[in-house]
Parts: C-alpha cells; sequence; structure tokens
C-alpha cells in the first residue's frame, strides 16, 4: 500500500473532505432543534437509532464526519483507506435516500426535488469507490512491471 497519495487524487480528496469535515464541524456546534431534524431522519431510514438520543447522536455523526473529512485531507492516509472510509460514509448517506418516503419517484431511483440533496451524495459514493479500485488497481500494475 502506497504511503502517499498520488498528487492526481488530491483535488477530489481536498474538494471532498473539506465539504465533510466542514459539515462535521457544524454538527459538533448543534443545537437542540437542529439535533432533533437530524436524529428524525435518520431514525426514520435506520430504525435502529431510535433510542439515541438526538444531541449525542448528532455530535456522534459530526465527530464521524471530522474523521472522514480528515482522512481524506491527510495525504499520508492511503488512498484505499480515504476510500474505503467514503465509501462507507456514503453508502449511509445514500441509505437515507433509498429509504425516506418523498426522496425517489414512485417505482424510480429518480429524486424528487425534495430528494435531490441525498441523490447528490451519489457523487461521494463513486470518489470512494474510484479511490479505493485505483488503490487495488495499481498494486497488480506495479507487480506486472517488477516480473
Amino acid at each position: 500500500m502506497s504511503i502517499l497519495t498520488r498528487p492526481h487524487q488530491m483535488p477530489v480528496r481536498i474538494a471532498t473532505g473539506a465539504f465533510i469535515l466542514n459539515s462535521g464541524l457544524g454538527k459538533l456546534r448543534n443545537t437542540d432543534e437542529m439535533a432533533e431534524g437530524i436524529h428524525g431522519t435518520a431514525k426514520t431510514a435506520y430504525p435502529f437509532l431510535e433510542s439515541w438520543e438526538p444531541v449525542k447522536f448528532t455530535r456522534t455523526l459530526g465527530a464521524a464526519e471530522v474523521a472522514v473529512g480528515a482522512t481524506l485531507l491527510a495525504p499520508i492516509v492511503p488512498s484505499l483507506l480515504a476510500g474505503a472510509a467514503l465509501t462507507g460514509f456514503s453508502a449511509g448517506l445514500l441509505g437515507l435516500y433509498l429509504k425516506i418516503p418523498g426522496m425517489r419517484e414512485e417505482g424510480s431511483l429518480r429524486p424528487t426535488q425534495q430528494g435531490i440533496p441525498l441523490a447528490k451524495d451519489s457523487w461521494m459514493l463513486g470518489i470512494g469507490l474510484s479511490l479505493i479500485m485505483e488503490s487495488l488497481g495499481g498494486r497488480k500494475r506495479c507487480r506486472r512491471h517488477r516480473s
């Protein structure tokens, strides 16, 4: 596994990492009203979150976002690890899109107006998977050239 990020990966890692880091920092400074809304949305898609206290849930989510954002921003974090963190995080967000009623047009994956903000998170899944695939594909290429 490569120690440093490849230079061409840094633009997507910086843009995505800064976006997620900012979102996480906002959640760490949440208000009770904001926490209720975030928790309400999350527990609609993931009922097991019902038992979490809203402020604690939102702060935990914020801390996770800060960690994912920092992972993407740190060039010493291998792209395989950064991609895996981003893929897991974005898969959870897309789960909201798929599970919350009213986010998609009936019988379709196409978003409604309300669903567009969540549907846009699909770009993060694509970036995460691309980082993983390039990391895994790059190791195979390196082995072939050494032979």
